[in-house]
């Protein structure tokens, strides 16, 4: 197993194109980060998997987008304008800022080292304000959304309506949130502003914990599927003293990231308070009727919530493995061809035209059905290294038997092993082995 530092993955992540810092040219901003070519095809490719395996697979589930800014209304009702809060603290000796919940010596400070320095700790609201408008006041005042579930919750009556659905069943979305951090960081780890995968599953509520079970086993195959270690994950149930206002119950699958044990994804029984809270404050009754039965009754909801930032995250911490090749150090991203920023590279073996001309068809075919790249700079060992590196799963190489046999190598990243293919069959030969 290899042993990953934060500071090595973002190293990589920065100069292959994965993740950059904000504002960067400006001095950067804290806890920022924008994705460039090869991570918004990670992070795009670990999305489409998780809405593949909840919503595309299934007969119960259906998507759902709903807007950031929503009414101060909702928020009032959910309870976050109340108690979505964290404990802070000051060091007055620096200045500092910290999560009271976070520290492992609640006496001393982890910037300055000094004891006994901190404020008495004061609730800090996470949801960041603006204003609807042109008018800066009470009545203009809005949020970010802090999560994506209330979205579900206020346009459950809707989609089950317009959708014909019935018991059990469930509404997913993805989509950015922003939570006002007391303490970002490691990396993209926690941030500001991310990207959640959620799903709000509603049953009934008898059938509550035989659902939470379920999703609990659901979601931790996902991972393992996608190729993670299962020994770097684990599951942890919360105590009594750690359960959301709203949980009768949640575990967390949490990874083995650089710094130790960290939450991946919760997955919360929910009960029926967000369903019974929005009927009380917007008057709309939100009850389910059954019609078999002839009964009304509010749906209890089983929620599996995961960050997608986060998740890529894991990802690519997961599958980054160094190991000696011929005396020499070879970095590997072994991620699942599922997940791959570019499922092949075509590299022509010269730069000459006779061999780009061949290299540039080949490469317009498989683009019709993959994300991949034409790489012609450098020596060919070079250029596998650099594939190795950013996790492409197959190299094709053109070389100038290609011109008389009409066949191309493909080389396996993993294995490093190489098989000549003809081209006329190269497209089913990739199939066979992308395709799953």
């Amino acid at each position: 197993m290899t042993q990953v530092t934060l500071e090595t993955i973002s190293n990589l992540a920065k100069k292959r194109g994965f993740v950059f810092q904000s504002s960067e040219i400006y001095g950067g901003i804290r806890s920022a980060y924008d994705y460039g070519p090869l991570g918004v095809e990670l992070l795009r490719n670990v999305k489409e998997q998780w809405w593949r395996s909840l919503v595309q697979q299934r007969d119960d589930v259906v998507g759902l987008d709903s807007a950031i800014i929503q009414a101060r209304a909702v928020w009032r009702a959910s309870g976050h304008e109340e108690v979505f809060t964290d404990p802070m603290v000051e060091c007055r000796n620096c200045n500092t800022r910290h999560r009271l919940d976070k520290l492992e010596d609640p006496e001393q400070c982890p910037s300055c080292g000094k004891r006994g320095t901190f404020t008495e700790p004061r609730q800090f609201n996470l949801m960041f304000k603006t204003h609807m408008g042109p008018v800066e006041d009470e009545d203009n005042l809005v949020y970010l959304r802090p999560e994506t579930a209330q979205g579900i919750f206020i346009n459950f009556e809707n989609v089950r309506r317009s959708n014909r659905m019935k018991l059990p069943f469930g509404i997913a979305q993805i989509g950015k949130s922003f939570r006002n951090e007391i303490t970002p960081g490691q990396f993209v780890f926690r941030t500001r502003e991310f990207e959640q995968m959620e799903m709000e599953f509603f049953c009934r509520p008898e059938e509550a914990d035989e659902w939470f079970n379920y999703w609990v086993e659901h979601r931790f195959s996902w991972y393992t599927d996608l190729g993670i270690d299962p020994d770097k994950l684990r599951l942890r149930p919360h105590d009594a003293d750690e359960l959301s206002h709203y949980s009768a119950g949640t575990s967390d699958i949490e990874f083995l990231f650089p710094w130790g044990w960290d939450e991946l994804e919760g997955i919360a029984n929910r009960t029926d308070y967000d369903l019974k809270q929005h009927t009380e404050h917007s008057g709309e009754d939100l009850r389910y009727f059954d019609q078999e039965t002839n009964e009304r009754f509010f749906p209890y909801v089983i929620e599996p919530a995961a960050g997608a930032t986060r998740t890529t995250f894991a990802f690519l911490i997961d599958a980054y493995t160094e190991e000696e090749v011929n005396e020499e150090t070879r970095v590997v991203l072994r991620l699942d061809p599922r997940l791959a920023p570019y499922k092949a590279a075509v590299l022509p073996l010269s730069k000459k035209p006779e061999l780009i001309e061949p290299a540039e068809k080949i490469a317009t075919e498989l683009r019709r059905k993959w994300m991949i790249e034409v790489d012609t700079t450098q020596s060919i060992g070079r250029r596998y290294r650099r594939q190795d590196e950013i996790g492409t799963p197959y190299c094709v190489t053109v070389d100038f038997d290609t011109l008389e046999d009409h066949a191309v190598t493909v080389r396996d990243r993993d294995s490093m092993a190489q098989e000549r293919v003809s081209t006329d069959r190269l497209l089913e030969y990739l199939s066979g082995l992308l395709d799953r």
